[in-house]
């Protein structure tokens, strides 16, 4: 089967290539691919059967990638760590999924599964997953927070940032409001916005990265955002968010 590798990590791509070399004879890779603006031209170029999709990857994701292709004329093998969400939209379309580190068992009985199914157009499996997920970011997008006064509704993509205060969160958000202080500490937060688009680049700050204005150097550096105010960078973080950065 023609086969292309899609994943961010080289690492994960290297094994999986590894896997299938050792294991799988019948698999012949065309491509691997790091990033998912450049998977989408290998699929249009040399059209495989078979697709070892990552969810997770800056820029343009797994599923991203999907949507935009018109016709999905290949087996697809999603590959992800454990992801609860991504796995029940994954079940829902009846496609395949492969939990990291992979299994070489579990490699063969997907492929085999893969097989019967590449022939076929799978556009309607891939509509199937893209609106389930449509349905869940529709239900997960607003969320109501507690505060001291009760509770808010908050959309998340209206969050400019997050900072500490305690136990608790400051929330900046954009007009007509400014900012809502909830009875939740980021920690926890960052499981509801992390993958919204939103990055801890300090012990005390979540960011919306779409809602950046600019990076300034520094040792660590700073982040502006769009309403002005600027968000300390640590040098732990620095290289991860200029990497998701130029990746958006």
């Amino acid at each position: 089967m023609r086969t292309i590798i899609v994943d961010d990590e080289k690492h994960s791509r290297d094994a999986l290539q590894a896997m299938l070399t050792r294991f799988c004879p019948n698999i012949s890779l065309l491509a691997s691919c790091s990033r998912g603006a450049e998977a989408l031209e290998a699929i249009k170029q040399l059209k495989p059967q078979l697709v070892f999709l990552d969810v997770e990857m800056p820029g343009m994701d797994g599923f991203q990638l999907l949507e935009a292709i018109e016709h999905v004329q290949f087996a697809v093998i999603f590959i992800t760590a454990f992801d609860q969400y991504a796995i029940q939209a994954i079940h829902h379309s009846a496609l395949d999924y492969l939990l990291k580190p992979i299994d070489a068992i579990e490699l063969q009985q997907a492929i085999s599964k893969a097989a019967h199914y590449a022939v076929n157009d799978n556009s309607q499996k891939v509509q199937d997953l893209l609106n389930y997920l449509q349905q869940r970011l529709k239900q997960e997008e607003r969320k109501a927070l507690p505060t001291t006064q009760g509770l808010k509704m908050i959309t998340a993509r209206n969050i400019i940032y997050c900072k500490a205060a305690g136990l608790q969160t400051k929330l900046f958000l954009q007009p007509p409001e400014s900012q809502v202080t909830i009875k939740i500490a980021i920690p926890e937060l960052i499981h509801w916005l992390s993958d919204k688009g939103f990055m801890q680049v300090h012990n005390d700050f979540l960011v919306n990265l779409s809602l950046m204005d600019k990076y300034i150097k520094g040792d660590g550096g700073e982040i502006v955002m769009c309403n002005g105010d600027s968000i300390p960078l640590s040098r732990e973080k620095k290289q991860d968010f200029l990497y998701r950065v130029e990746n958006l």
